[in-house]
């Protein structure tokens, strides 16, 4: 059979989605499906260790999210534009693979400002990649530690959009895994 992304659509009603995560990392919810019978149970993540076998495997995700979800202007009209940084192409170059939205406002060569004043940080568009995808080069002098502390600092913890709210400071630490070292994720760990 093949499988078309719509096949995964469903109705999640709004009231049964948490807007912070739960004060205990193990009393999070899991869901249990016996793949024999079909049967759904409803546990705990501390639980989660009764459903594993001596030769069985755990796969541990180690990247730490990064703020990459940032909000800039538009040179000239001032159109504010939110840029979700996806991955650094060329660190040298400051070149970065991005998403924008509104895409249709933006092309190459139209510069965003990020921060409060114009000298926090510069980018121009260099390239379209997809639909909403675009090549940036961010106009940067400082080294690529500082620069890094600059994308930290105007960028924030990419919370779903589902979640319906801003992130807070404690987003930062709460939707990352405590596993976190090797930073690269682009996504908070929701599920």
């Amino acid at each position: 059979m093949k499988y078309k992304l719509s096949h995964f659509n469903f109705d999640l009603p709004a009231r049964l989605i948490p807007k912070t995560p739960n004060a205990e990392r193990d009393e999070s919810k899991l869901m249990v499906i016996h793949k024999e019978s079909g049967k759904i149970e409803h546990k705990r993540f501390k639980n989660i260790i009764e459903y594993f076998d001596e030769n069985d495997v755990m796969v541990f995700n180690n990247t730490k999210v990064f703020p990459a979800r940032m909000y800039g202007n538009k040179e000239k009209t001032g159109a504010r534009i939110e840029v979700f940084l996806l991955r650094e192409l060329n660190r040298e170059n400051r070149l970065w693979d991005v998403l924008v939205d509104p895409a249709r406002k933006i092309r190459i060569g139209n510069k965003l400002y990020f921060g409060d004043s114009e000298d926090d940080l510069v980018a121009e568009v260099i390239d379209n990649t997809t639909s909403r995808g675009r090549t940036l080069r961010f106009l940067y002098d400082g080294t690529h530690e500082e620069f890094q502390e600059t994308l930290d600092s105007l960028g924030e913890t990419p919370l779903p959009r589902f979640i319906g709210r801003s992130p807070t400071e404690q987003d930062t630490e709460r939707y990352q895994t405590i596993y976190a070292k090797e930073t690269g994720s682009v996504a908070a760990p929701t599920a």
